[in-house]
């Protein structure tokens, strides 16, 4: 019997548990489960016979000792920047250990120490990053094989409501974590390189430099770039590329709407909005805006921003009740980017009936024989609920299937890892098809 330790029981972990569970007695395994929070790790274990739930403080050392002992596997599914105590610990006690997380420059280092080790630790195998690299890899490796020079990648994915939930102006609900997608694109500038020359997106600018992609069967979407697509000439195979792209997808509308928020400050979180815990909703807005006792915080918002009265973006806004008379309720003064969150969370948070939506497109540019060809892949995957949601399937789905050809040994690489080889994303592809996560390709003329 092999043990996996599964650290984190957070909503993207319902459709992995669900795997091991469902696979616990064929293959011979134990699932554990801690979290901080015992109600959560239990909810996911339920009662079968194979799940153990725990309470468990993943930073406490000497928790993770106890926890640790006679594990085959560790998966981790806490914050990014968690996993390095976790690998440590994983390779002092030579266990394999998953996360799906992008590689951070600490994780990188131990790569060396995991080889000595003999166990692998794998990173980026998720939705974003991970069946996006997976399935990327997959044609590009067959372009290759083929003979082909490539001359452009560009990549997108957006976690979305699904369109049979789709009921409000933004066409927009929160599928993961809220602050996320307030805080996105902050930090850099993004940078990609289009026909050879290298670009760069400041942050102020980032929502009102899309593209439009058009997916068949679900309709036009519009991308923006992501914080640095440079990173992944390397990590494809791809250094001399012209043009290499990398996105967000969201409904048509949505960037110009949500630039509103980042022209008028308040998506900072870098300081704390005095006496914003007696602000109302239209306290917050009007806070950003000139003093003007005789003009009406629309008025203002209008001519500071140049919104036209017929502007379809003055519906969203109108539809989040931001000039509303009602107070914010909060307990003590936050940043302007948490009392967005807080606003934004009453109004797209998923109905108890609602679903989800992944969608993932790319577009392959090669040269073969001279001539110029294009490729299209997509996929696009909806959720059953609102435990199994398409953001729980995409993440989770990846990690199980990785975890089961680790302790099976169909993975023989030993050290810090991404899941860009053949031996790694043939099977996970594979199965992932059979769970109904597919990628139609189409040669484009």
């Amino acid at each position: 019997m092999k043990t996996i330790l599964i650290i984190g029981a957070g909503r993207s972990c319902s459709s992995m548990i669900r795997y091991f569970l469902q696979n616990a007695i064929q293959e011979d395994w134990t699932i554990r489960v801690g979290d901080r929070d015992l109600k959560t790790a239990q909810e996911k274990v339920g009662d079968h016979p194979r799940g153990e739930a725990f309470q468990f403080n993943a930073l406490d050392a000497e928790e993770r000792n106890a926890a640790f002992k006679e594990v085959d596997l560790v998966v981790s599914m806490l914050p990014a920047h968690l996993h390095i105590d976790i690998a440590k610990d994983c390779i002092a006690k030579k266990i394999n250990l998953i996360t799906p997380s992008y590689i951070s420059p600490e994780m990188k280092a131990l790569d060396d120490a995991a080889k000595v080790a003999g166990i692998i630790i794998m990173n980026e195998i998720g939705v974003d990053p991970g069946i996006d690299h997976m399935s990327a890899k997959k044609v590009l490796d067959k372009i290759e094989a083929e003979g082909g020079e490539m001359t452009c990648f560009e990549s997108f994915t957006g976690g979305l409501v699904a369109p049979e939930s789709d009921d409000n102006p933004w066409n927009y609900k929160f599928t993961w974590n809220p602050r996320n997608v307030v805080l996105a694109g902050q930090g850099s500038a993004s940078k990609f390189i289009q026909e050879g020359q290298y670009k760069y997106i400041p942050y102020h600018k980032l929502f009102r430099r899309t593209e439009i992609i058009d997916i068949d069967g679900y309709g036009k979407f519009e991308g923006y770039a992501n914080r640095d697509s440079l990173k992944y000439r390397a990590v494809y195979g791809l250094v001399g590329i012209p043009t290499i792209y990398r996105g967000t997808l969201r409904r048509v509308g949505f960037c110009r709407a949500w630039n509103v928020f980042v022209q008028l400050g308040a998506t900072d979180d870098t300081y704390i909005l005095e006496g914003s815990k007696n602000m109302t909703k239209r306290d917050f807005i009007n806070s950003f805006l000139s003093y003007n006792p005789h003009d009406s915080v629309e008025l203002k918002l209008r001519y500071y921003l140049k919104i036209e009265q017929d502007d379809i973006i003055w519906d969203k806004l109108v539809w989040l009740g931001i000039f509303e008379h009602t107070p914010l309720g909060i307990e003590e003064d936050q940043t302007p980017a948490q009392i967005l969150q807080k606003i934004l969370e009453e109004k797209w948070t998923l109905h108890p009936n609602d679903k989800d939506m992944i969608v993932m497109w790319h577009k392959f540019g090669y040269k073969i024989g001279g001539e110029q060809k294009w490729v299209h892949s997509s996929m696009v995957y909806i959720g059953e609920d609102q435990t199994y949601t398409a953001m729980s399937e995409t993440v989770g789905l990846p990690v199980a299937i990785c975890a089961k050809m680790i302790l099976n040994n169909t993975i023989s690489s030993k050290g810090v890892h991404l899941p860009i080889t053949k031996e790694i994303y043939k099977p996970v592809l594979d199965e992932l098809q059979e769970h109904g996560i597919r990628f139609i390709e189409q040669e484009i003329q």
